[in-house]
């Protein structure tokens, strides 16, 4: 049976993949059956509904012969029991696939299974992309004939289906989608809401013996931790890489409060999965997407109140306008380069977008412009010439020497072609950092943020 849940936290407090561990921890020593590395979905990261970094859960057991309505029924009431079910936005939701309806999925002929697959693929891939409605997940649950439990509106019903569908394409094609691990440590309850204690030095110490195999876990420009929510939920810590042996080698160097249990979960996190393409947008763009668009830069990049850096950019032909791009104060350092940009400048960049406004993730300088034009200079007398009216041509009064154009001068630039990203500490979970992207070569001029 797979098992996928979410929406049981809110800003106050829980977190849903505590409550996975918990529901893995207590069916493996009840022994109802085998159960797997739990997975971590994230979902599309601009939905306003969200509670912190929009999660889903999912993990398989191989149950025992008759014990099937025995499990679902310890889930509900763990479910029940551990969901901030009092905050008006946590809406939780659980999707059951049982074995039979995983057997009924697949059998049959060859197109018939293709066609369920690539509902369940469509399914997760829109949770993470686009908007999806409670409706969405109703129907195809009904159509596959899958169980389900909901309190409240049951909104979370869709990040269950979603991480629930993840698990079983990934069940049959192991490398079909990209993913990395975390590994997760939880908090004692008498814990919860008080400030974490986590040894500083220790933590570098981790970074320094596991980096580049676990990233994100320390900011080296900004000189902070990463790895610890500043949210009152049960979550220690979480320790992020694409290495189960390097997440345990860094969580035995790390020294903190006595953690009540910990788990590793499989992840779409630092893939970039939530990136829509310029081909995919089909020359539209809506809110509460992410895209990869193209374009030049259209204005010199301006500070607005609060720290802010913002450019125009004038899109390419496949998606006509003109759009703003902006990088947020809690980007830090990204904003100098953002800041060096000058009008002209080929680009391409990555993020989330609202209101006709992308919020900067990465930005990819494929193009400077190092092309100035001034007036012309003399050359007898060494100064620069005046313009003699529109469309006259530039003269020298001194000399009455003449020009009918401009000049172009080629200048230095203070920052390099290349893909830049923003520090760890405003990384979303789903972005891929460069440091992953570097690791799988192919890939030229990269600056990761360390």
């Amino acid at each position: 049976m797979i098992i996928g849940i979410d929406d049981t936290d809110s800003r106050a407090g829980m977190c849903t993949t505590y409550l996975c561990a918990v529901l893995v921890d207590e069916l493996n020593q009840r022994e109802y059956g085998d159960v797997s590395t739990p997975c971590l979905v994230r979902l599309n990261p601009c939905i306003p509904f969200k509670t912190r970094g929009n999660g889903a859960v999912s993990f398989e057991i191989r149950i025992a012969t008759g014990k099937e309505e025995e499990v679902k029924e310890l889930v509900k009431a763990r479910v029940r029991e551990l969901s901030e079910v009092h905050d008006e936005d946590t809406n939780p939701g659980v999707v059951f696939i049982d074995d039979s309806a995983l057997r009924a999925m697949f059998r049959g002929d060859s197109d018939e299974k293709n066609e369920c697959m690539l509902k369940l693929k469509t399914f997760y891939e829109t949770t993470v992309r686009d908007v999806l409605a409670i409706e969405d997940a109703y129907a195809l649950i009904s159509e596959l004939h899958f169980d389900s439990f909901g309190l409240k509106n049951e909104r979370g019903l869709i990040g269950a289906l979603a991480a629930a569908s993840f698990w079983v394409v990934q069940k049959r094609e192991p490398t079909f989608y990209d993913f990395t691990y975390e590994l997760m440590a939880y908090r004692e309850k008498e814990r919860w809401g008080t400030a974490r204690f986590i040894d500083e030095a220790s933590v570098w110490k981790a970074d320094e013996a596991t980096y580049p195999f676990t990233w994100d876990t320390v900011d080296l420009g900004n000189k902070k931790l990463a790895l610890a929510p500043h949210s009152p939920c049960p979550v220690l810590f979480g320790i992020r890489g694409g290495s189960v042996d390097a997440l345990y080698k860094a969580y035995k160097l790390i020294q903190a409060e006595p953690a009540e249990r910990e788990m590793v979960f499989v992840t779409n996190q630092g893939t970039d999965f939530h990136l829509i393409t310029r081909e995919e947008a089909e020359g539209t763009l809506h809110d509460y997407h992410s895209y990869i668009l193209e374009g030049v830069v259209d204005s010199e990049p301006r500070t607005i109140e609060g720290g802010h850096v913002v450019f125009a950019l004038s899109l390419s032909e496949q998606i006509l306008g003109c759009i703003e791009c902006i990088a947020y104060e809690p980007t830090k350092g990204f904003r100098d380069y953002i800041r060096k940009l000058r009008v002209g400048d080929e680009v391409t960049v990555y993020g989330s977008f609202k209101k006709g406004t992308i919020n900067l993730e990465k930005i990819a300088l494929r193009k400077l412009n190092v092309e100035v034009k001034r007036n012309p200079i003399c050359d007898k007398c060494g100064k620069s010439m005046e313009s003699a009216g529109r469309g006259q041509g530039y003269r020298c009064k001194r000399c009455k020497t003449y020009r009918s154009e401009k000049e172009v001068q080629i200048v230095d630039r203070e920052i390099e072609e290349g893909l830049y990203e923003v520090p760890p500490v405003a990384r979303r979970h789903i972005a891929k950092p460069l440091i992953r992207v570097q690791m799988e070569g192919g890939i030229n001029h990269l600056h990761p943020s360390r």
